[in-house]
């Protein structure tokens, strides 16, 4: 049996063992047969060791309210059950994957799987905060944990009840939020005993700006709190000296009818699309929220500090991309930015001493959902402390972890990663 008959993918120390095995019986009419059983073998342990294969579930009822993806197809997440000491406790994590302003950006995500539950894998593995295993998860391994699916393009906050004719767009993050979660509500979230809302970068904002709703509709008995990932956009000057990224924000803001959506607390004070801003939203924050942020997020590097609208030339385009190719000048900027971003932290969460922190120096974005980051033997460390310990002991109440990391390039722990934004 040759190695090419089956796919470089079945080549592991037990398929190998199997391979040998079939070698041995000498019977080359069942080489396909054998390969399609060591795909089966092979993909069962890949699943199991993972956390893979959780399945999706479509919301179908949330379409009578109104709550559906950009394309008018109901909402979706993937849940996998509790079990033991977590049966009561609830992850809810949501997905990442920026944001569209305008009817072309929203068009160009309608029938992706960023707009369209129907475009959506059926399938997905869980990992890091979501992860199954308690040697790598040891907090929250048995909670029940769930992955809501980003499919509005406004970090969940739309609401316009009126759909244009010629785009068949729908603007109803907001109630698509809202059906998903009275959907684990009546599953058994409404006897929560812990409980956790969080996200990754679009998510993770979502996570900041849902936070006290989430609390309220859970019991008064229960313990709450909210876990940002990459999530603590800032309202920084760029390159160019302006705000870039307020325009942005309030393109999103207007297009998307979040304006009602948006903490009350906030509005009430500010113009609505500093509210699309944590450092403005956390200020009147009731509920305890951990931030997971690098202080060189490279999301923020590309599109707040540098964006093209403020670097026409593409002065900035290699450095953005990889911080070793940046001039002195260049780096000098970066390490400003790094400032800007660490006094909205201070401003915003920071001034509540419930809420923790872990802001290292590594050029990432979104560290909660890999194994690798998360709580691995070679994840990053700050203050000698890897995030998920940190956010456990938060969490838990033993022990409030609020540490920045060094500046760049200091941390010899940082890993090499690739996110969602």
């Amino acid at each position: 049996m040759q190695w090419d008959v089956c796919p470089r993918y079945l080549k592991t120390k037990t398929s190998v063992s199997l391979v040998l095995l079939s070698e041995e019986m000498g019977d080359s009419r069942f080489s396909h047969q054998w390969c399609y059983l060591l795909f089966l073998v092979c993909l069962l342990l890949l699943i199991r060791a993972e956390g893979g294969g959780i399945p999706i579930t479509i919301v179908e009822t949330a379409k009578a309210k109104g709550a559906v993806c950009l394309d008018g197809s109901p909402p979706a997440y993937h849940l996998q059950r509790g079990s033991g000491s977590g049966i009561n406790n609830w992850l809810v994590h949501m997905e990442g994957g920026g944001w569209c302003d305008d009817i072309t950006s929203c068009l160009e995500r309608k029938n992706t799987y960023k707009g369209s539950s129907s475009k959506m894998e059926k399938t997905m593995g869980f990992s890091g905060i979501l992860g199954s295993k308690q040697a790598a998860n040891p907090d929250f391994y048995n909670w029940n944990r769930i992955k809501i699916k980003y499919c509005d393009g406004s970090s969940f906050t739309g609401d316009v009840e009126a759909v244009d004719p010629k785009t068949q767009l729908y603007f109803r993050g907001e109630r698509v939020w809202q059906a998903v979660i009275d959907d684990l509500l009546a599953k058994g979230m409404k006897n929560a005993q812990n409980a956790i809302l969080s996200g990754c970068s679009a998510g993770g904002l979502a996570a900041i700006l849902h936070c006290d709703k989430f609390k309220s509709l859970l019991p008064a008995t229960a313990r709450v709190k909210c876990v940002s990932d990459a999530g603590y956009f800032i309202h920084g000057k760029d390159v160019a000296g302006g705000f870039e990224i307020e325009n942005f924000f309030g393109g999103i803001v207007g297009l998307h009818g979040s304006v009602k959506s948006l903490p009350p607390s906030c509005t009430s004070k500010n113009k609505p699309e500093l509210c699309f801003f944590p450092q403005y939203v956390t200020q009147t924050m009731q509920t305890p929220l951990f931030v997971i942020n690098s202080g060189y997020d490279f999301w923020q590097l590309k599109n707040i500090m540098a964006p093209s609208a403020a670097d026409p030339k593409g002065a900035w385009k290699s450095c953005k991309l990889d911080l070793t190719k940046c001039s002195a000048d260049q780096l000098k900027t970066v390490q400003d930015y790094r400032l800007q971003f660490l006094s909205a932290l201070n401003t915003g969460a920071g001034s509540n001493p419930s809420n923790g922190y872990f802001i290292d120096s590594c050029y990432a974005h979104c560290q909660s959902g890999s194994a690798t980051v998360w709580l691995a033997d070679k994840s990053p460390v700050v203050a000698n402390t890897k995030i998920g310990k940190a956010v456990g002991d938060w969490f838990y109440d033993r022990a409030n972890f609020r540490k920045i990391d060094c500046p760049y390039p200091c941390n010899p722990t940082c890993v090499k990663l690739d996110s969602d934004s």
